[in-house]
């Protein structure tokens, strides 16, 4: 499975901001940098759990480049402090599980 994608934003005097483009309502927020991929791993897993119990399906991550060339997402991929990817908490699951 792909990584997600996830677009990281800072405002001075903010935390990290973080943004998934291929998970709707997914959001996160990380005060030192250093914590930028636990807490958007803690996110999206928690967004998938959601998602799970309304019983809506998981939206597959996109490509970066699709993303990047998305118009929705243009600007934000501007803005951006940093871009990141982070695989699926729960493909990590399935693959020790096999």
């Amino acid at each position: 499975m792909k990584p997600y994608i996830v677009i990281v934003h800072k405002d001075e005097h903010s935390a990290y901001g973080m943004t998934f483009p291929d998970a709707p309502g997914c959001f996160s927020a990380a005060d030192d940098i250093d914590d930028i991929f636990i807490m958007a791993t803690e996110a999206l897993e928690l967004w998938a759990e959601g998602m799970r119990e309304d019983g809506l399906p998981i939206p597959e991550p996109r490509d970066f480049e699709v993303l990047r060339a998305d118009p929705k997402w243009a600007e934000r991929f501007g803005d951006a402090e940093i871009v990141i990817a982070v695989e699926a908490p729960w493909a990590r699951r399935r693959q020790a599980a096999e």
